[in-house]
């Protein structure tokens, strides 16, 4: 078979399977936007999600600072900002959520997991994170969010290139292969005296444990201060190969 039969069979079959279609079709506007805004500001680059998908766009955000939350309120008042509420956060976290819910123009979803963590403790047993963390991570992040994006055709992460390895090459525009969505990253590019500039540029609400020795804010149980000298994201499941939740592999 030549390539060319190759790809029109392709077109007949997603011609047959609507989903299918549409998946082809926003991957390849992932891939194309991911070159043409890799020099896009970030507000230039929220602002083309805004444009292209209207309400089947959102932000997620951990509340470890809102500012990707605040620049996507610059281009749509009003942006949903997805938050997953674990059941094991700081209160200082969900103090920030509500704060930015209260402050800023924006429209906070909160996901929650199928189980409460008592009734995840009485089905595995007590402290899953520190017997199975990712089994965990499945359970009380992977898997809402994936129910809580259906609706949506793209989402906005504050992911940045500097922050680990794993990280270093995140488009600023790419394509969520595992979830079928565009994931939209506006400050990749950004440093941390990049975030912080706008935090106070903008005085845009941040985390407090942020100044209390967590640059990298987690669940409670899986999260402690990071040393001096250490890697921000060396308080993350310390002690463990695991630097990743899962929402971004």
């Amino acid at each position: 078979m030549t390539t060319a039969q190759a790809d029109s069979d392709a077109s007949l079959n997603d011609a047959d399977d609507p989903e299918a279609a549409k998946r082809a079709e926003l991957k390849a506007l992932a891939e194309q936007a991911g070159r043409d805004l890799e020099d896009a500001s970030a507000l230039e680059i929220l602002q083309w999600a805004v444009d292209t998908f209207g309400r089947r766009f959102c932000v997620t955000s951990s509340m470890e600072d809102a500012v990707v939350a605040h620049l996507a309120s610059r281009a749509r008042p009003g942006v949903d900002v997805v938050f997953l509420d674990t059941g094991y956060h700081f209160p200082e976290t969900i103090g920030t959520r509500d704060a930015v819910e209260a402050v800023m123009d924006v429209n906070v979803i909160t996901l929650t997991p199928r189980q409460t963590v008592a009734e995840q403790d009485a089905e595995y047993g007590p402290r899953l994170h520190d017997r199975d963390p990712d089994r965990c991570c499945f359970l009380r992040k992977v898997k809402p969010l994936e129910e809580g994006l259906t609706r949506f055709d793209a989402w906005a992460t504050g992911l940045r290139r500097d922050e680990s390895p794993t990280r270093a090459n995140t488009p600023v525009v790419g394509w969520d292969d595992k979830r079928g969505k565009v994931k939209i990253s506006p400050i990749a590019r950004w440093t941390q005296d990049d975030v912080d500039a706008y935090v106070t540029e903008h005085g845009v609400l941040t985390n407090p444990l942020l100044m209390d020795g967590y640059p990298s804010v987690g669940c409670a149980p899986c999260t402690r201060r990071v040393l001096e000298g250490e890697d921000a994201r060396a308080g993350r499941w310390a002690g463990r190969a695991k630097t990743e939740c899962g929402l971004h592999e």
